[in-house]
C-alpha cells in the first residue's frame, strides 16, 4: 500500500507522524493508498524550514521569483494529464473536469509571472520643502494555506505562488482525501528552482488544521471549505494574532427569467448543478424561476438531467463522477428525501443509482426538486452534492429578495436577454460573483474570487489583486536629504509640512 508523505525542506518526508488516513477510489471505493496524518511536531519541522527559506527568500529579486513562476508555469502545462488523471483517481471527478481545474490554477500562476506589476508602489516628488515620500509592500513571512477536497491542486493554486511571487514562505495542508496533487505540485516546485523550504506539505486531520491556526512563526493563513469550519478558522487563527481570509460555504442561485433562452439556459443549469457531481463551491445549487419560466424550464431540464452520464471519471465518455465518499452520498440521498418529505415535487430523482462494474462506488445520480420553498431543510443546507432545487418567484424583486435573504453571498446568476434586468439584479444582489448569462462566474485570476456574508470571514478575497494585498504589508516612507552645507531646523512641535 502506497503511502503519501509530508514534504519539508524539499524533501518527502514522514516525520513525527505515527498514523495515517485512508485514500480512497471513490468510483470503487477502495483503499487505493494511505496519507500521513502530520503531528504539531511535523508543522513545526515545516515552518521551521520554511521561516529558515525565508531569510534569503524574502530579500531575493523580483526576477528571480517571476523566473521561477515561469518555470512553474510550463511545468504545469506539460505535466497536465498526469495531475488530472491523479485527481480523477482520487476526487472522483472526470479527467476532463480536472483537466480544467489545472488550467484555471496555473492562470493564477500566470498572474503571479507579472507580480512587479501587482506590487509597485507609488511616489510623490517634493510634498514639502526637500521631502519626498514613497511607499511599497513586503511580504509577511512565513504563511499557510488550509485547503478543501473538492479543488485538490486549483484552490491551493489560488494560494501559494501569490504568496510565494510576494516573497513569503508556503506551508500547505490539503485535504487528507485527495492529497497526491500537493506532492506533484512540490516536485514540479523544486524542478523550477524553488529553493528548499520555501514551499511545503503536511498531510493530516484537525490535529495539524489546529497545529497551523496556533503555530506562532505562521504570520497568515488562508482557508477555503465550509462555512462552520471556516467560523472556527477565521476565530482560531485571529485569536493566535494571524491574519485570516476564511472562505465559506455557498447556496448559489440562478435566476431565470420568462425571456431566457430555453435550451442555452437548461443547458448550462445542468453542467452548473451537475458537473463534479455538484462538489464545487460556485455549483448552482438553487434555480429561481421567474413568473412562468418554471413551466417551460422544468420539463427540459429533466431531460437534460436525466442524460447526464455517470462513471467513474477515469473512463472517457463520462459526465459525472462519484461524490467523494459513502457519506457524502448518503447525505445527498437524505436531502432528496427530506425535500419531498417537506413538500418539494421530485422531478428527477438519483438515488438508487448502479453504475455496472462499480457497485461499490459513491455515485448517486443528478437529482431535481421542485416548488422547494426557503423553510425546507435542503435550501437552507448546503448539501454540496449533485442536487438542484427550484423555488418559484412572481418577479425580479421578489427573486432578488429571497437571493438577499439567503445567508450564503458567495456567487449568484441570472440568466435573461434584458439589459435592464440583469443591470438590476448586478447592483442590487447582496453576492460577491456574479454571473449574467454565465452559470458559474468564477473571476479570472486578474480579479479576485471571495463572496459576502457567511461565505467569507475576513477582509479580502483570495487570489488576484487582494490576494497580493492579504500577503503583503505596507511601509510608506517620508524622507529628507538636506545639504551639507544647510542646517534643517528642528521643531518640538508636531511636524507640518510646508
Amino acid at each position: 500500500m502506497k503511502t503519501i508523505r509530508h514534504w519539508i525542506d524539499g524533501t518527502a518526508a514522514t516525520g513525527a507522524s505515527t498514523r495515517t488516513l485512508p485514500v480512497r477510489d471513490p468510483a470503487t471505493g477502495a483503499e487505493q493508498a494511505r496519507v500521513l496524518a502530520a503531528e504539531p511536531a511535523d508543522v513545526d519541522a515545516a515552518v521551521a524550514a520554511a521561516a529558515r527559506a525565508f531569510e534569503s527568500w524574502g530579500d531575493s529579486s523580483l526576477t528571480r521569483r517571476t523566473r521561477v513562476m515561469f518555470r512553474l508555469r510550463e511545468l504545469l502545462t506539460a505535466h497536465e494529464n498526469d495531475l488530472a488523471r491523479t485527481i480523477a483517481s482520487e476526487h472522483g471527478k472526470t479527467v476532463e473536469d480536472a483537466r480544467g481545474e489545472v488550467v484555471r490554477g496555473r492562470e493564477v500562476v500566470e498572474y503571479a509571472c507579472g507580480i512587479i506589476s501587482a506590487l509597485k508602489g507609488g511616489y510623490s516628488d517634493q510634498i514639502s520643502t526637500g521631502v519626498d515620500a514613497f511607499d511599497f509592500r513586503q511580504p509577511l513571512g512565513v504563511v499557510a494555506g488550509i485547503t478543501p477536497f473538492n479543488f485538490p491542486i486549483m484552490v491551493p493554486l489560488w494560494m501559494h505562488p501569490i504568496a510565494i511571487a510576494c516573497g513569503n514562505t508556503f506551508v500547505l495542508k490539503p485535504s487528507e482525501r485527495d492529497p497526491s496533487a500537493s506532492g506533484l505540485v512540490a516536485e514540479l516546485y523544486a524542478e523550477a528552482g524553488l529553493p528548499d523550504g520555501v514551499f511545503n506539505v503536511v498531510h493530516g486531520d484537525k490535529t495539524a488544521v489546529d497545529a497551523v491556526l496556533d503555530h506562532p512563526g505562521i504570520a497568515a493563513v488562508s482557508f477555503v471549505g465550509s462555512t462552520p469550519i471556516a467560523r472556527y478558522v477565521h476565530e482560531r487563527g485571529t485569536a493566535a494574532g494571524k491574519r485570516v481570509q476564511a472562505l465559506g460555504g455557498a447556496k448559489n442561485h440562478a435566476v431565470v427569467l420568462p425571456d431566457a433562452d430555453l435550451d442555452y439556459t437548461a443547458d448550462h443549469l445542468t453542467a452548473a448543478a451537475f458537473g463534479s457531481a455538484g462538489q464545487r463551491c460556485m455549483a448552482i445549487s438553487a434555480a429561481v424561476a421567474v413568473g412562468d419560466a418554471a413551466d417551460a424550464l422544468l420539463p427540459v431540464l429533466a431531460e437534460k438531467a436525466k442524460a447526464v452520464k455517470v462513471g467513474p471519471g477515469l473512463e472517457p465518455g463520462n459526465d459525472m463522477g462519484p461524490v467523494i465518499t459513502a457519506e457524502a452520498r448518503d447525505r445527498v440521498a437524505s436531502y432528496v428525501e427530506s425535500g419531498a418529505a417537506q413538500g418539494a415535487v421530485t422531478v428527477v430523482d438519483g438515488r438508487g443509482l448502479t453504475v455496472p462494474g462499480h457497485e461499490q462506488g459513491f455515485f448517486i445520480g443528478p437529482s431535481i426538486l421542485d416548488r422547494v420553498t426557503p423553510d425546507m431543510d435542503v435550501y437552507t443546507t448546503e448539501v454540496f452534492g449533485p442536487l438542484l432545487v427550484v423555488l418559484r418567484a412572481a418577479d425580479l424583486d421578489e427573486a432578488i429578495d429571497l437571493v438577499n435573504a439567503n445567508p450564503y453571498g458567495n456567487g449568484t446568476a441570472i440568466f435573461t436577454g434584458d439589459g435592464e434586468a440583469a443591470r438590476r439584479f448586478q447592483r442590487r444582489v447582496k453576492v460577491g460573483m456574479i454571473g449574467v448569462n454565465v452559470p458559474i462566474p468564477v473571476p479570472m485570476s486578474h480579479y479576485s474570487f471571495g463572496g459576502w456574508k457567511d461565505s467569507l470571514f475576513g477582509d479580502t478575497h483570495i487570489h488576484g489583486p487582494e490576494g497580493v494585498r492579504f500577503y503583503t504589508r505596507a511601509k510608506a516612507v517620508t524622507a529628507r536629504w538636506p545639504h551639507v552645507d544647510r542646517s534643517v531646523e528642528a521643531a518640538f512641535n508636531f511636524p507640518t509640512h510646508g
